[in-house]
């Protein structure tokens, strides 16, 4: 049983009158079984186009495994109970001729907390939203529906995206206890994206949905052996997805190939009213990302070596530099030795940006959510004192310090909440990212994503040691990482990122890099 089914029955409720549980495998699916593992969404489709698999056949597969292998992971929420029906749907629109795209039939799971119309709840982690099921679909999520995805399910999260204490551990929520990394299960699954990272590097969807402020896609990437794309701020809807921060917030896609990322982004992409940053999105609107996929496309571009965001972990450092000669032998150009230059006060005027920003849009969050008026909760001010009185279950192992500094800051119209930004987006941006490209006549900056997975700490929390997010993050620029090899058997990446609305280049520059080198190794569970 998942840990919501779990919780819902401890707490007597059922959720819209649904006990939500994992369907049954049906006959036939230990067949299916290798045909799920390590494969690819062209790999699937090929399958349905011959009759081999349906859309149902493999969705079930999906959950089969998860329901077998889960428990040691503690990745998967919650499953679909509509999922097969969405898959057969799908398989009879086959049938009929219509095909919508490469993502048709194809099972993909959610971050939880992005919402969907299916009968689950969006969590964000907390007891305080285990029964708000909103019955409405976040806009990137309506489409992916759109496209043919199949909605499997909802993956465990650092809860509130890890965004309520600086003790937290990584992949740790009350709804969903503490989330493993498949590669070892004492060490962390990194970020607070880490049910998605971990689910696809166990092979228990083609791809996931993971979401970031600052590094949450790209750290359970990197840790769990995966790729992971964290796009530009403002070309994927943040409508119906939990908030932190409205000036670094962005969904994106978390999957075991560059190819299979690529393919959920392009469906992803598209303007929002309800999201005014996507208005900048129109700039995407003839992209065909597919056509980036490039063996050859590191030849001719110019790579920048980000020194000042590596050097924290000796073996890192020598898998960097192996990938740094394998960029030059895929024709690239290195320029390196180059740094971020910083700013005096920048780390200090990032966090009281978030700590504006995060009280201003989740009460807004909050107060939009269709019942509300039954939740424990509508207000940050709300939440903290439910966590109060719900300490047990929620802070057993961490407070929620970053929560009460957050309720303690004012408006956004305050003075130092504009300085904040300005500083931080100029050192980011203008001072930062741009200044280096243009210098440099740069194609794309490369520095390691992070380090090796560390063991789980819920006593102390997560011991960080260094990584490359942080710039691209706060600038609302992409980052793509990639695997770059294992250390002792723990997979570390590479992460490529540039100026805002850059990723079909950096695309190029990291298919080809994979392409090349395929050091991603599957966890043996």
């Amino acid at each position: 049983m998942n840990p919501l089914t779990r919780l819902i029955a401890a707490m007597s409720t059922v959720v819209l009158g649904l006990t939500l549980t994992v369907p049954a495998a049906r006959s036939g699916e230990t067949d299916m079984s290798n045909r799920i593992v390590e494969t690819s969404i062209a790999d699937l489709q090929a399958q349905m186009e011959s009759g081999e698999s349906t859309s149902e056949s493999i969705t079930q597969a999906y959950l089969a495994r998860i329901e077998s292998l889960d428990d040691e992971l503690d990745a998967v929420l919650v499953v679909n109970p509509d999922a097969a029906a969405q898959a057969r749907a799908l398989d009879e629109e086959r049938r009929a001729g219509k095909v919508r795209g490469p993502l048709h039939g194809i099972p993909i799971l959610l971050k939880d907390n992005i919402e969907s119309r299916d009968p689950m709840p969006t969590t964000a982690g907390s007891l305080a939203l285990a029964h708000n099921v909103t019955g409405r679909d976040a806009f990137l999520v309506a489409r992916l529906r759109a496209a043919g995805a199949v909605i499997l399910g909802k993956t465990n999260l650092s809860e509130w995206a890890n965004f309520r204490s600086e003790r937290s551990s990584s992949g740790w929520s009350g709804v969903g206890g503490q989330t493993k990394n498949p590669y070892d299960v004492t060490r962390t699954p990194c970020g607070s994206s880490s049910g998605s990272g971990v689910a696809v590097a166990a092979s228990f969807a083609t791809a996931a949905i993971g979401t970031e402020t600052n590094g949450s896609i790209v750290c359970p990437s990197t840790v769990n052996g995966v790729v992971g794309i964290k796009p530009t701020v403002g070309l994927v809807s943040r409508s119906g997805v939990v908030p932190i921060s409205h000036s670094q917030d962005t969904a994106g896609p978390m999957a075991r190939s560059v190819t299979d990322a690529v393919l959920v982004l392009q469906s992803m992409i598209g303007r929002d009213e309800s999201d005014a940053a996507t208005s900048a999105a129109d700039r995407a609107r003839d992209w065909q990302l597919v056509s980036h996929l490039r063996p050859d496309g590191l030849e001719g571009k110019r790579v920048g070596v980000v020194r000042s965001v590596a050097g924290f972990h000796t073996e890192v450092d020598k898998l960097f530099e192996r990938a740094i000669t394998d960029l030059q032998a895929g024709g690239a150009t290195i320029v390196d030795s180059l740094a971020f230059e910083g700013e005096d006060g920048l780390g200090q005027a990032a966090y009281d940006v978030l700590l504006y920003e995060f009280k201003h849009d989740l009460n807004a969050y909050l107060a939009s959510l269709p019942g509300v008026d039954d939740l424990p909760a509508s207000t940050l001010e709300e939440l903290i004192a439910f966590n109060n009185e719900h300490a047990d279950q929620e802070m057993p192992f961490f407070d929620q310090e970053v929560f009460e500094y957050s309720q303690a800051k004012g408006p956004l119209s305050d003075e130092a909440y504009k300085k904040a930004l300005e500083l931080v987006q100029r050192a980011c941006r203008e001072d930062g990212i741009d200044k280096l490209m243009a210098e440099h006549h740069l194609d794309a900056l490369i520095a390691p994503t992070g380090a090796p997975a560390w063991k789980i700490d819920l006593i102390d929390g997560d011991h960080f040691i260094g990584g490359s997010s942080s710039y691209p993050a706060r600038a609302g620029y992409p980052d793509i990482t990639v695997p770059m090899g294992t250390v002792h058997g723990m997979p570390v990446g590479l992460s490529f990122f540039g100026p805002a609305f850059s990723e079909p280049t950096l695309i190029e520059i990291a298919f080809a890099y994979e392409q090349a080198t395929h050091h991603r190794v599957p966890p043996k569970l």
